[in-house]
Order: C-alpha cells, then sequence, then structure tokens
C-alpha cells in the first residue's frame, strides 16, 4: 500500500493559505456538532520516524477546540500498565460520546516492533492482527469512528527528514536504529496496514514528505468522515423487554443439585480450613505477581454478598478490590459497556471482585430490552474476547452464578420484608424481575453455554443452603489458584 504515498505530492504554500481557513472553519462545525451525536471519534496517528507524527497531532489540536478533544500520547508502559493486560491503557484512554480522541501511537505499536525485532513469530504476530481487527470492529458497531492515518516516508526522505531532526537536536538513537531496519518495517508495517483495512476502520496511508499536504490531506479526511456521519442513519431505538418464551426445556440450571446441604458442624470447620488457605494463598499469588478476578451473579436474594463476604475475610484487605455493580452511570453511559469494567482490572498480584459484571448485557439488558437483540447477540463473542485478553494477561478468573430455587427466592423476600434490618434489600424492581423468572433463566442458560472456556468456566453454586454454598464457593478459589499458582 505504500508505493502510491511515494508520489512526490506537495501543496505550495499560497494554495495552502487559501484553503486552510475554510477547512478549519468546517471542522471546528462538525466537531460542534458531533456533540449531540452518539458518536466518538478515535483518530490514531502511526507512521514512519520522521514523518511529522508530532506535529500533525500539534496541528489537529490547534484546529480543534481542545474542550472536545483528548490527546494520549502511547509511548513507553508505566509500571501500571505492564501489571496488566495491554489494551487496558486503551481502554482508559476511550472517548466518550460526543468527543474526539488523538491516540499518538496505538495497539498497533507493540505488535509491529516486536515483530521487527524478532521477539514474536509470524503466527503471533497474525494472531495479533486478527485481535485488532475484532476490537476496531467492536468499536465500531459501538458507533466509535476510527480514523487510522499512516504517514509514509521513502528510505530517502526519511533519511532526509532524521538529519534535519538532528540538526536541531531533535532526533533520537531510537530513530537511527529504526532506520537502520527500514526495509524490515516497511515489510511488517505493509502487512499489518493490508490486514487491518477494514471498511469500518479503514486506513489512510499519507504521503508525509510535505508538511502542508500531509496535514491539510488528514484535515481533509477528518472532515468528510465527520460529515458522513451526520447524515448516516439515527441508531435504532432498544427493543422492548424480551417476551416471555415458557419454561426452559433441558436447562442447563436445572442439573444443579439444590438439595445439598451442611450441617453447622461441617460449616465451621471448612469455612476456617478454607479461609486459612485462601489468605496464605493470596499472598503467595503477591509474589508470583498473579490476578484474580472473581465474578458473583445470580439471583436476587441469592446471597451473593454474604459469599463475597466470606471470601474476603480470609484475604488481608491490602490485597482485593471490591466493585459493586449498579446501573450505569451517564460517563459510563457515553462509552462501550466494557468500559467501565475494563478500568477496575487489579494490578498484577491483586484481586478485584465484581458484585454484578459485564454478563449484565446478556443478562438484565437482554431480558428488560435495554439491549437490542443485535447488540447482546455480539456481546457473547465479545466478553470471550474481553476474558481472553484477561488470562493471557495473567489473571485467573474464576466466575460464579449462585443459582437458587423459586420457592426459597419468595421465602427470602417475605423474610426480608418482615425483618426490620434486611428491609432495604427488597425492592419493587426484585417482585418485578422474579415475574420474569423464565426469560431469566434462558438467558442464564446461554450466558453459562457461550462463555465457559476452559480458562474462564463458570461455577454453578447450589445455593438454596448459604453454607453449602459459601464452601462451594471458596473450595472452587482454593483450588482455581492452587493450580494455577
Amino acid at each position: 500500500m505504500f508505493e502510491t504515498a511515494e508520489l512526490g505530492r506537495r501543496l505550495n504554500k499560497a494554495e495552502f493559505e487559501s484553503k486552510l481557513p475554510a477547512l478549519r472553519s468546517q471542522l471546528l462545525d462538525a466537531q460542534f456538532k458531533m456533540r449531540g451525536r452518539k458518536s466518538s471519534v478515535i483518530v490514531i496517528v502511526s507512521g514512519a520516524d520522521g514523518a511529522g507524527k508530532s506535529e500533525l497531532v500539534q496541528r489537529l489540536n490547534e484546529w480543534l477546540d481542545p474542550r472536545g478533544v483528548e490527546t494520549h500520547a502511547f509511548w513507553d508502559e508505566s509500571d501500571e500498565e505492564r501489571e496488566r493486560p495491554p489494551y487496558w491503557r486503551f481502554w482508559r484512554a476511550m472517548p466518550a460520546r460526543g468527543r474526539i480522541g488523538i491516540f499518538f501511537g496505538s495497539w498497533f505499536t507493540a505488535p509491529i516492533i516486536q515483530r521487527v525485532r524478532g521477539k514474536i513469530k509470524r503466527r503471533q504476530f497474525e494472531a495479533e492482527l486478527e485481535r485488532i481487527v475484532a476490537f476496531e470492529k467492536m468499536l465500531a458497531v459501538d458507533g466509535v469512528l476510527i480514523l487510522k492515518f499512516w504517514l509514509h516516508l521513502s528510505r530517502k526522505e526519511q533519511r532526509r527528514a532524521l538529519e534535519r531532526l538532528e540538526e536541531k537536536n531533535r532526533a533520537t538513537p531510537t530513530d537511527w536504529k529504526h532506520f537502520r531496519l527500514y526495509k524490515k518495517f516497511r515489510l511488517v508495517s505493509d502487512q499489518a496496514v493490508c490486514a487491518t483495512n477494514s471498511r469500518m476502520a479503514p486506513w489512510h496511508v499519507i504521503e508525509a514528505t510535505d508538511r502542508r499536504y500531509r496535514e491539510f490531506t488528514v484535515g481533509s479526511i477528518l472532515l468528510k468522515t465527520l460529515k458522513e456521519n451526520f447524515q448516516a442513519k439515527p441508531t435504532a431505538k432498544p427493543a422492548p423487554p424480551q417476551k416471555r418464551r415458557g419454561k426452559p426445556a433441558d436447562s442447563i440450571l436445572d442439573g444443579v443439585d439444590l438439595k445439598q446441604k451442611l450441617t453447622d458442624k461441617e460449616y465451621r470447620q471448612s469455612l476456617e480450613r478454607l479461609q486459612a488457605r485462601l489468605g496464605k494463598l493470596a499472598w503467595v499469588a503477591r509474589e508470583k505477581k498473579r490476578s484474580l478476578v472473581m465474578v458473583f451473579e445470580g439471583w436476587d436474594a441469592a446471597g451473593k454478598g454474604s459469599a463475597i463476604r466470606r471470601v474476603t475475610w480470609a484475604m488481608d484487605p491490602r490485597l482485593y478490590r471490591v466493585v459493586g455493580v449498579a446501573a450505569p452511570t451517564d460517563e459510563e453511559r457515553a462509552h462501550h459497556y466494557l468500559w467501565r469494567f475494563w478500568r477496575h482490572m487489579p494490578r498484577s498480584g491483586r484481586m478485584t471482585i465484581f458484585d454484578r459484571s459485564w454478563y449484565g448485557r446478556v443478562l438484565v439488558e437482554r431480558v428488560e430490552g435495554f439491549a437490542r437483540p443485535q447488540e447482546w447477540g455480539r456481546a457473547y463473542q465479545e466478553i470471550n474476547e474481553f476474558e481472553e485478553q484477561l488470562t493471557e494477561g495473567g489473571n485467573i478468573v474464576a466466575k460464579f452464578w449462585v443459582h437458587i430455587g423459586a420457592d426459597e427466592q419468595l421465602r427470602r423476600f417475605k423474610e426480608r420484608q418482615t425483618i426490620a434490618h434486611k428491609q432495604y434489600k427488597i425492592t419493587e424492581e426484585d417482585w418485578r424481575n422474579r415475574e420474569k423468572w423464565d426469560d431469566y433463566k434462558l438467558a442464564v442458560d446461554e450466558m453459562v453455554a457461550r462463555c465457559s472456556p476452559p480458562t474462564a468456566p463458570w461455577t454453578l453454586v447450589a445455593g438454596n443452603d448459604k453454607k453449602f454454598a459459601r464452601i462451594q464457593i471458596l473450595k472452587t478459589i482454593v483450588e482455581r489458584l492452587e493450580a494455577s499458582l
């Protein structure tokens, strides 16, 4: 793709200065119109060293209203970033709807450099490119406009550019090291650009020899993309709540033996033993820099909260964090639904416990009609990819569905109504959800069937007896940690 960016294109000063005022005015107008849209924009600036990437980023910030622009330079990873999966740093930087994010460097940078330096093999490189394609598609279908600019220089022009930087004391040792690997960088970069060039997230290869040409071309493409977005049809409204389909046949949940119980003595002995073991394993995980992500889902009144407390009582509070998930805030609704969960991923050697989680997309949002069928339908693959990145990044993922019978739930609801210190736990929403028991059961069955890979399996917890449920959960966590450590 790079041959077309070596044709000697230039824009003379007079033409540039005559066209620039109109371009800047229209860009600002388009940016202001964007604020009321449900789209966000990511502008990725990549390319050859010395091609003017930093100057282009500065120019875009000059032309646009800075109040609606966030610029992120992905340079060397910080300690905080190295202790989390690679994409964590990018998720943190995602612009909210109505805003523009300029990414100087991106998810392409590391795979290209690693491949050029021989640190990853061809198959690993291709797998990374496939992940990028899937990631960008996921963002695009959620309303993110992705513009990818590759600033290209021929080898001759790159040498000249680096020499000019050298004269200004702005060239770095890395620039010249990369220049000596020009052929490799060109080959690998061309492979990356070709493999990740899609309709939803196309690459724009820009001839970067002339500053005025590259800046005006990028600005014009950005303007054209924003205008096309305004002309697009508005997003359809969420679907109505899912209609009841009747009792599920051959339900996965029906296979859970809810009659299992423990005596008080068995419970006390097991609790003490497992909590002591978990407390020690938490410190071993800390020493070995292994993180644990725990997900607790289940029926209303299933006992998730009390089970989480038995888990946390076993560990030093410095090692874990509990994240209670409720309805999304305005800030969270302005991003992809996974954004708020990526932010809470633990550093190496620590644990995050989610009381409700990203599975809300295929549970409550599905059943209550908060997400359209195509949205929750594609979420299964998105969640699998998300959890795959967590496990590849060194996280142990333990997921629990606490299952109880409908009669037991009714008994607990009535108990909450009669006990003063439990009345806050029962709401009208709990009763409404109960009326859709069969719909939720169908959703849980599909969730477990489609999102339970060997690396992040679901554990179905028999929760009619709270003592049995707590021990089952603690035992599972201990076994997962022991197997991993």
